[in-house]
């Protein structure tokens, strides 16, 4: 159980460093959920790697020696880190083991490739429910044995899909990529997948020239195929949503960082993986394309495209 001492804002300073830009849905979300924790309790100052549009290692590197730079100049009495490219061009090459608090979030579903924790960094790992996704596919589509996964062409997403294609495997379905830059190969990648089984909807973000009502649109004229996503904001394009809450791992966060502001250490704090979920069903894809949900998962769901 996470706790913390009453802190007066003006004498405590958190930095919030995020691997995106504002806009990006996912990532505003886990800033509201931050906000609503640490408003108040700390002076919160935001760095935005922008790393959906500058997407090239050298970019990247760039980017984050001007994150360390203002975190060695302001000295930050805790940082909040979200998403991998935060962690991989941040974290690992300048502040491991260093001391200066870390609380990370965002890092789909697995911190090995960092070496997490180190004495100075703890956080909140951030892992899809693709496994109760499996089981509703399955009971759609008893046969199905290959799906199709599209989605931007950006690292989070390439790591997204081989932990996807890992867990479908283990349920002997076969799972591919197609990755793409802009709206005109999203929509050639749509028709693409509807000679599959399924296809899972990876997010937009990244996806130059994305237009929400060009989208979903165009989902609806060429839905003929069982489409799934875990992110929430993707559902007008997907007829079935599993999907975790951004909310959780900013407030989680902001939880952790008060207590290290409060006197814990980051090591005393363990890492933990999300546990919320919603679900959604979109009634009009599912109706173009004569597809039927279960009585259960129906009742469950929460309704869109009615």
């Amino acid at each position: 159980m996470l706790s913390f001492s009453a802190i007066a804002e003006s004498e405590k300073r958190c930095l919030y460093v995020s691997s995106y830009n504002t806009g990006y849905e996912w990532n505003d979300g886990i800033e509201r959920g931050i906000k609503s924790v640490i408003d108040g309790k700390c002076q919160l100052t935001q760095f935005y790697m922008d790393t959906k549009r500058y997407k090239l290692a050298e970019e990247i590197k760039r980017i984050a020696i001007v994150a360390r730079d203002l975190i060695v100049q302001s000295k930050p009495d805790v940082v909040i880190a979200c998403d991998d490219n935060a962690a991989k061009y941040l974290i690992v090459p300048y502040f491991k083991d260093t001391d200066t608090p870390f609380v990370f979030c965002g890092i789909n579903w697995t911190i090995e490739p960092y070496g997490f924790p180190y004495s100075n960094v703890t956080g909140i790992v951030e892992i899809s429910p693709i496994k109760p996704l499996i089981k509703e596919i399955i009971s759609i589509n008893k046969l199905a044995k290959k799906g199709v996964y599209i989605g931007p062409d950006v690292i989070s997403q390439h790591k997204e899909f081989e932990l996807n294609k890992k867990q479908y495997k283990k349920s002997g379905i076969e799972l591919s990529a197609i990755f793409v830059s802009n709206i005109r190969e999203w929509e050639s990648a749509y028709i693409e997948a509807q000679k599959s089984d399924f296809l899972i909807i990876g997010n937009n973000g990244g996806i130059v020239g994305w237009d929400s009502e060009r989208a979903a649109a165009f989902a609806l004229a060429h839905a003929s195929r069982l489409s799934v996503t875990n992110y929430e904001w993707m559902v007008p394009y997907a007829m079935l949503a599993m999907t975790k809450v951004s909310e959780e791992q900013g407030e989680w966060a902001a939880k952790a960082a008060l207590a290290i502001l409060g006197g814990d250490s980051p090591e005393r704090i363990p890492i933990v993986v999300n546990r919320r979920k919603n679900i959604y069903s979109n009634s009009a894809l599912l109706e173009k394309a004569n597809i039927k949900l279960s009585e259960p998962l129906l009742h469950k769901s929460i309704k869109k495209g009615m």
